[in-house]
């Protein structure tokens, strides 16, 4: 029934277009035969089977021509200047460069017919030309307008979301987060964070890279998503605002269990953001700032715990949080000349977190409860990210040097206040902990364009420093290990050196680099912790990228991809303090924990017709050393300890495919599938806290997958209305599984001349929970996560 639902699904509606328009720049300088420039001299670009005009030029005084804007095809290039012959030169453009390079030309007294060749154009469509990247515009999601990053991505083609608000990229959670190209404390350096936390009023599109070449950073074996923040370069004074409101939590998905505070309901949203450009002669200024107010009932779980003693607990984590975030980016760009700019830009965010949470826990029947433990976090996060760069643009187009030198301040100041109600006795627990992250990286990079494509290469240098400290206060008949607190400090540095070569003809096409890295990372922690020490790693590293296409014709191409990535931990994988947002299921980090390295090989194949395109591809991965959670128990206790751990190897191997097509003037539709299998090796581990204890699992595979349905509709009269469906398998989770999930959004909006409205619904019907299984030794659980997800939001944007 799942699979005929999900075909029904799949026939009913659709979609989000992702068509891209690639355009190039050629270049190149003509000579005499003695090696002279020729200037003024005429350049015309014309199509091979007709020699029909397309664009034409003259040379400057150094010989040097420009020709913008060039669609990919097979062209000629003709050159005519008086007493000498006419240049004819067949050309293929293609879609891999932006610019390309002709060289020198030499023009002799002798003519010379070159035979021509066949034109063909192409309109690139959905994913891009190398088929490793699609592109998404946010302003197209009319059913998440208002929301935040988390909640649009979620419904793009090959994402999906877990229960502790990451996204996954084909079922993988290590995903690199960029915002405009860059890492930030905001997204994280490491592991991705704070998705959720930031207005998707702020953002222009999301870029989603499956094979990343080498001039990206190694980590992140799923891919990366780049985040491009709205600015507008349009000359004089031009801007945009909005605001958007709404409720969420409209009907309760599980009553409490007896005696506890009541769950958020009609939880109310306020999202005001402005846009703000000025741009005169050669400089131009631009602001992006967003309020987010968005109260949530951010976790409502349900967890039967069952021991191997015959003990049953049974517990429920509600947690009513208030979240009010503010976000800005200011920047100048500065054109110094027609060779040279110089461009700043400051990143400012401050999110104030305050969790109102009860957890009680019963006996098998309810009966009796054996603790109530209420929390109250107040936590304010605050980053300040700095980046500068320089571009030098030398005299052949698309020949470049760019400087960046980039800061990132991350202030991490939270609180906890426990109160530990027992049968007999109330204790009051709290902990407070501060962590500052400093972040300072150093890049060059250079491009240079090619008759036939670009080199590129380039240098990273990164300075990470991280000191965390953590007090506890214990109480009376504290459940909190006191001793584990102290300090901690966290160095890393990371020089890079990358070089990427790309090649392209009429039929192949060829991506070839290499990126060699160098980590140390230092890891001390102080004397007095009761299990952990100091701890740290090195390592010298290449990973090299290829990429292999074979064109049919302008409408089809194969494409064959290897990479091989790495995932390091991130400073709160290892982080030695204990967790008590949860009082008896501990999170602990583990010093200990080294890096996952991963192996990637893909074949992708594209189609693409006048109304739409077909993309599919076929995908493993290899990965040594994963990095999992892995629960265990002390003997006598109920308590689970979850920590880190390198479980060994493990594979994902699956099959994605979209379909993109227009099927009436007011409809469009994309669907999206994606099947893959993951499997866990069989592995023994040793946990350390908070005593000794081996761990070891069978071989653990599970078939999983998605399903998406995008439909677009436009109306008469300027509007547009858009229906979403998400349907995601049961998947695999450390020692255990999590179930199916499913919903539906759905959006309208009204374009009027100077703005729009529009409405919108997440999780139309209220369906969306989080079940999960999961096995360890001496023990097992389940539980359900009934968290809010329904959102109905209503907005406007006027733009001048």
């Amino acid at each position: 029934m799942r699979i005929l639902t999900l075909l029904l699904l799949l026939a009913a509606a659709t979609s989000v277009a992702m068509a891209q328009s690639a355009k190039v720049t050629l270049s190149g300088t003509v000579k005499d035969r003695e090696g002279k420039a020729l200037p003024f001299v005429s350049i015309a670009l014309k199509k091979g089977a007709d020699s029909s005009f397309v664009l034409g030029g003259i040379t400057n005084e150094s010989g040097l021509f420009t020709l913008s804007e060039i669609a990919p095809g097979n062209y000629i290039v003709e050159g005519s200047y008086v007493g000498f012959k006419l240049l004819r030169q067949p050309l293929v453009i293609g879609t891999l460069s932006a610019f390309l390079d002709m060289g020198t030309i030499t023009m002799t007294e002798d003519i010379t017919q070159l035979n021509e060749v066949t034109v063909t154009e192409q309109a690139a469509q959905g994913p891009d030309a190398r088929m490793d990247k699609k592109s998404f515009s946010v302003a197209e999601s009319i059913s998440q307008s208002g929301g935040s990053l988390l909640q649009v991505m979620k419904n793009l083609p090959g994402i999906t979301t877990d229960q502790d608000g990451k996204v996954l990229i084909r079922g993988n959670d290590k995903v690199v987060v960029l915002i405009d190209g860059k890492q930030t404390a905001l997204t994280g350096f490491g592991n991705q964070t704070s998705l959720d936390n930031i207005p998707a009023s702020a953002i222009e599109r999301i870029e989603v890279i499956n094979n990343p070449s080498a001039k990206y950073d190694a980590n992140g074996n799923a891919g990366i998503i780049n985040i491009i923040y709205k600015k507008n370069r349009q000359q004089g004074f031009n801007g945009k605002v909005g605001l958007s409101t709404g409720l969420g939590a409209l009907w309760v998905k599980k009553d409490n269990l007896p005696g506890i505070r009541p769950q958020y309901r009609n939880t109310f949203k306020l999202n005001p953001t402005a846009s703000l450009n000025y741009r005169k002669n050669k400089t131009n200024v631009f602001l992006q700032a967003d309020y987010l107010h968005t109260p949530t009932l951010n976790k409502n779980e349900f967890v039967d715990r069952y021991y191997d003693n015959g003990d049953l607990v049974r517990q429920q984590t509600k947690r009513n949080r208030n979240t009010n975030i503010i976000t800005g980016k200011a920047g100048l760009d500065w054109n110094i000349n027609s060779n040279n700019t110089f461009n700043i830009a400051a990143l400012f965010s401050s999110e104030k977190i305050i969790d109102r949470g009860d957890e009680p826990f019963f006996n098998a029947s309810l009966t009796q409860r054996n603790r109530l433990w209420q929390f109250l976090e107040d936590e304010l996060k605050t980053t300040v990210t700095a980046t500068s760069s320089f571009q030098h643009k030398f005299a052949q187009p698309g020949h470049l040097l760019n400087l960046g030198l980039n800061y990132t301040f991350h202030r991490e100041d939270e609180k906890y206040f426990f109160t530990n109600i027992l049968p007999e006795s109330t204790g009051l627990d709290a902990f407070k902990l501060l962590s500052d992250e400093n972040v300072f990286d150093l890049t060059a990079d250079y491009v240079k364009p090619l008759r036939y494509g670009h080199f590129e290469t380039g240098i990273k240098v990164r300075r990470r420093y991280i000191p965390t400290n953590m007090q506890f206060f214990p109480g009376k008949n504290s459940p909190i290990d006191s001793l584990a607190g102290g300090w901690a400090n966290y160095y890393e540095t990371i020089p890079a050196v990358y070089g990427n070569y790309v090649l392209e003809n009429k039929h192949f096409e060829i991506e070839a680099g290499i990126r060699l890295e160098y980590v140390d990372l230092k890891y001390t922690v102080n004397p007095s912790h009761p299990t952990y020490k100091s701890s740290g790693y090195d390592y010298l590293q290449p990973f090299p990228n290829l990429r292999l296409a074979y064109k049919l014709d302008d409408n089809n191409k194969f494409s064959l991809f290897y990479n091989r990535r790495v995932d390091r931990p991130n400073e709160v994988d290892i982080r030695i303090f204990p967790k008590y947002d949860d009082a008896e299921i501990i999170k602990v980090g583990n010093p200990g924990l080294r890096p996952q390295f991963t192996s990637t090989v893909e074949a992708g194949y594209k189609t693409s017709w006048q109304n739409g395109y077909l993309y599919g591809a076929l995908y493993h991965k290899m990965a040594k050393g994963t990095i999992t959670r892995i629960g265990s128990i002390v003997p006598g206790s109920t308590i689970i300890y979850n920590i880190f751990q390198n479980a060994g190897k493990s594979y994902n191997t699956g099959a994605e495919l979209i379909w993109q097509q227009q099927l009436a003037p007011w409809l469009s539709l994309t669907t999206n599938v994606n099947i893959y299998k993951n499997t866990v090796a069989a592995f023994t581990v040793e946990n350390l806290y908070p005593v000794r204890n081996v761990f070891s699992a069978e071989k653990q595979s599970l078939t999983s997958g998605s399903g998406k349905i995008n439909a677009n509709f436009k109306f008469k009269k300027s509007l547009e209305g858009q229906l979403s469906a998400v349907y995601l398998a049961p998947d695999i989770v450390p020692q255990g599984k999590t179930g199916s999930r499913f919903s539906i959004d759905a959006g309208i909006k009204k374009t009027v001349k100077s703005g729009e409205f529009y409405v919108n619904a997440t999780d139309l019907f209220n369906t969306m929970v989080i079940k999960r299984s999961v096995q360890g030794d001496g023990f097992h659980y389940v539980s359900n996560d009934y968290y809010e997800t329904q959102v109905i939001r209503v907005g406007y944007n006027f733009k001048f």
